[in-house]
């Protein structure tokens, strides 16, 4: 694991930085303060999670009491998640969230952390899920039966639009994605005050306050079942730390994290318990178990009538296809940086900004993921098997994550570590998402009760042993780039850094033909960066 950069390479960065020959990102051209910081973290937060999983939550759960409960426990794991983040990200300045916390922690074997993590990020189709969402909501708005292949037809359309409006020019794409954003907002706070009516018993066909009287009465939770609740509810807090991917780009970073993370959390995790309250108190509980992920069209027929129920589906699968927008846009920028580094084949490849001066080709890898992942699964499955297969690696990540975090604080206890961020997770909370991590990464193996699986076709634990497939995939692929090739072409894989012409520190993998030095220029370092003076 990391170790402490000693006094040469840091007097050596020092002198880099003095020198003149590079210049950091000032301060004054950084664009992101803590309103936007927030808006990072919303709009990748608030996608299609909170309109299309109450009815999986409440069916897994059991009853009403138990879903209402879970949301509260997912809402506490993201704000500890948050936490351990911001500890990170405090004392990590840079681009790139989890993929530079992983590489300072885990630093032998030599590239192993990177080319897990690049595997992880190259072959899960981020957007899928929710491209999946646009086409049901999109088709139940024009009044069209859903079937298996008009419904993933429509997503294919939608996460297509995203890759071509990103591809051919950013600001375009920026600019609808923001305005799709302000959609997600009206939406929930239309549900959550006609949840309120519907509570006053104002709704003509609403249960409301009758199935909170017997909150906990139903059929009683499973380990399999409460997990897989879980990984619906954490589907709707992904993103938290989506602010640490642009860190680099984010004015006064400290104290941006400090109050951007916990009010977007905070603010979210209130709403979305309303929002679950506003459905329990419009949808009649038969008819809710049964609704799947138009859960939220529902929820408008019985309020507003078939009429409302299809304009604001058309608002849901717009709300859908923003955060479809997001997706592609950050995860397209990860796979080119990896080709930037040098870590993918054919790095050049996926680094090129042509043709269009967009990671277009970025966009491209993650579009192709993205098809396979909504066409692969049989019909009734696509959506819950895209969203364990997410996450479920992403809990593996937090995992890891939250056991690097108390393991600098424990070589910072031996003295062996120098590691004093301004913003601290605690150990006790650090813990706890460990814990909870744990529990997610271990629980789904767990065999489901009779009718109790979140799949119809499909073996209950597939989405885990894909997920555990592509790390070791990453490892494989670690084997053959960091070893046996270099041992075949007479050569060793040299990680230096770089710092670009827009003001950003990057890593940078060569190859060096054995018995040559490494490039004089170069600033080595043991998890492939180094920090400045004022950056730990």
């Amino acid at each position: 694991m990391g170790e402490t950069k000693d006094k040469a390479e840091a007097e050596t960065e020092e002198f880099e930085l003095s020198s003149g020959v590079v210049t950091p990102m000032d301060e004054n051209e950084k664009k992101i303060g803590i309103i936007s910081a927030i808006g990072l973290i919303f709009n990748r937060m608030v996608g299609t999670g909170i309109f299309s999983t109450t009815s999986t939550i409440y069916a897994l759960s059991g009853s009403v009491g138990l879903s209402l409960i879970l949301w509260v426990v997912g809402s506490l794991i993201a704000l500890a998640g948050l936490y351990v983040y911001m500890e990170f990200g405090s004392a990590i300045r840079k681009n790139g969230g989890e993929k530079n916390y992983l590489e300072y922690v885990y630093t032998k074997p030599k590239f192993l952390i990177s080319c897990m993590y690049g595997a992880y990020v190259f072959f899960l189709g981020w957007a899928a899920g929710n491209s999946i969402v646009f086409g049901e909501y999109i088709l139940t708005a024009a009044g069209v039966e859903v079937t298996r292949w008009n419904e993933r037809g429509v997503g294919i359309a939608c996460i297509t639009f995203a890759f071509l409006i990103h591809s051919a020019n950013i600001k375009v794409g920026m600019y609808l994605q923001n305005i799709l954003g302000l959609f997600k907002l009206i939406i929930i706070l239309i549900i959550t005050v006609t949840g309120w009516v519907g509570l006053a018993g104002k709704i003509s066909g609403a249960p409301g306050t009758t199935n909170f009287h017997h909150a906990f009465s139903g059929e009683g939770a499973t380990g399999y079942g409460v997990v897989t609740a879980l990984y619906n509810i954490i589907w709707s807090f992904i993103g938290y730390s989506n602010a640490n991917y642009a860190l680099g780009e984010v004015k006064n970073p400290v104290k941006t994290l400090k109050f951007s993370g916990p009010i977007a959390v905070v603010f979210l995790a209130i709403i979305y318990m309303l929002v679950n309250i506003a459905y329990f108190a419009v949808v009649p509980l038969e008819q809710l178990a049964s609704s799947g992920q138009i859960v939220a069209s529902l929820f408008f027929k019985i309020a507003f009538g078939v009429k409302s129920q299809k304009a604001l589906s058309v608002f849901v699968a717009l709300s859908a296809l923003g955060n479809v927008l997001s997706v592609i846009f950050s995860q397209g920028r990860i796979v080119q940086q990896l080709g930037r580094e040098g870590i993918l084949p054919f790095s050049s490849f996926f680094a090129t900004q042509k043709p269009f001066n967009t990671p277009a080709v970025g966009l491209l890898e993650h579009w192709v993921i993205c098809v396979i992942t909504i066409v692969a699964p049989p019909p009734g499955d696509a959506y819950n098997f895209i969203l364990n297969l997410i996450s479920y690696p992403l809990n593996i990540v937090n995992l890891l994550v939250a056991i690097g975090l108390l393991w600098l604080h424990y070589q910072n206890k031996k003295g062996r570590q120098t590691w004093n961020p301004p913003i601290k997770a605690t150990i006790p909370v650090t813990a706890f998402f460990l814990l909870a991590s744990a529990y997610l990464v271990v629980a789904p193996y767990i065999a489901p009760s009779a009718g109790n699986s979140v799949y119809e076709h499909l073996p209950y634990y597939l989405h885990c042993v894909v997920g555990i497939g592509i790390f070791c995939f990453g490892a494989l692929y670690w084997l053959v780039w960091a070893h046996i090739l270099p041992a075949i072409g007479g050569y060793h894989l040299h990680s230096s850094k770089e710092l670009d012409e827009d003001g950003f520190w990057r890593r940078k993998i060569i190859k060096v033909k054995n018995g040559e030095d490494a490039p004089e220029s170069s600033t080595i370092s043991q998890v492939g960066f180094s920090h400045t003076k004022d950056e730990v």
